[in-house]
């Protein structure tokens, strides 16, 4: 038994958190855990996650996800997908007051943090970390659908260098399972809503290359989610959209959230290494796909980052 199964076993209430703007693998990594604990044990469990898409609420369990931070205190908080403490925003504090804490994540920035730390930067996701700690034999058709997401969501559907025999291996174990491929990689993957089209479209027109086409870049402000009716949870697919571009090495998309405030997505195919920069400036991710938060001019933001990428081309 792996100190991951005796923690769960010890805690009686246990909080499942992750990083701010959850994605696809955060939000399947924390259900996945969420139905995997509830289905072999008697505990009480939570789910702390900002909003995320509309998409993943076909996730056993993902309507109870709470959103905003309340007062209650746990014996276990786990923290899923997350490189850094500070990274769980507003959750942090059941991370602080919890009698026991435990990280499992899979980003090469993550310098380990929690009582007990599990970092597998061999895996694909958080997903794939979680799997490898769990008896698969308990996983059952929710926690698996839910793994699966994970998987599919941090490798773009198995297409991102990351995609390796092990998460192959593993995501057809997930189907065995009952994860269910075409439904979760066509709901959560591809299709998008008309405001996301509308949001992406906006998006593309004003798109620029840069270094002789190898970079390119795109600014959106509030006042353009404004024009057509959308929120940061619409940006998904974005930068992914940009970064397969014809010629194109690295692709980063910025977005406004606030004040002369930006948050940053990096993409690259071949040789920039993202999450150095993105590190570089407090954020994090993988080699490949990567992002941070700035505040500035978005002119001088943009100069420093392509600044940043140019320096690994040349």
């Amino acid at each position: 038994m792996n100190d991951f199964i005796k923690e769960i076993e010890a805690a009686n209430t246990i909080a499942i958190t992750g990083h701010i703007s959850p994605d696809g693998d955060c939000v399947g990594s924390a259900i996945g855990l969420y139905n995997y604990i509830i289905s072999n044990y008697n505990k009480t469990v939570q789910v702390y996650l900002e909003k995320f898409s509309k998409d993943f609420l076909f996730l056993n369990g993902a309507e109870l996800v709470i959103n905003e931070a309340d007062d209650k205190q746990y014996d276990l908080c786990i923290v899923v997908d997350c490189g850094d403490v500070e990274r769980q925003g507003v959750s942090t504090k059941y991370y602080d007051t919890a009698g026991r804490t435990m990280c499992v994540d899979h980003h090469i920035s993550n310098q380990g943090f929690g009582d007990v730390s599990y970092v597998d930067i061999e895996a694909c996701s958080a997903a794939e970390a979680l799997f490898k700690l769990m008896d698969a034999d308990k996983i059952n058709r929710n926690a698996a659908e839910a793994l699966y997401m994970g998987i599919v969501h941090d490798t773009g559907v198995f297409k991102h260098s990351n995609t390796t025999r092990s998460a192959m291996t593993i995501a057809g174990y997930l189907i065995e399972k009952g994860a269910r491929p075409n439904f979760v990689i066509d709901e959560t993957f591809y299709k998008k809503t008309f405001v996301q089209n509308k949001l992406l479209g906006l998006a593309l027109s004003k798109a620029r290359l840069f270094s002789d086409g190898k970079i390119i870049n795109c600014v959106l402000t509030l006042a353009d989610f404004d024009s057509v009716g959308a929120t940061r949870i619409d940006t998904d697919g974005i930068v992914d959209q940009l970064r397969i571009t014809e010629g194109i090495e690295t692709a980063f998309f910025m977005y406004q959230t606030g004040t002369d405030e930006y948050k940053i997505s990096l993409r690259s195919n071949r040789t920039v290494d993202v999450s150095r920069i993105a590190c570089a400036h407090g954020g994090g991710g993988h080699i490949r796909a990567a992002g941070f938060s700035m505040t500035g001019n978005p002119e001088e933001i943009v100069s420093v980052v392509i600044e940043d990428i140019t320096g690994q081309l040349e």
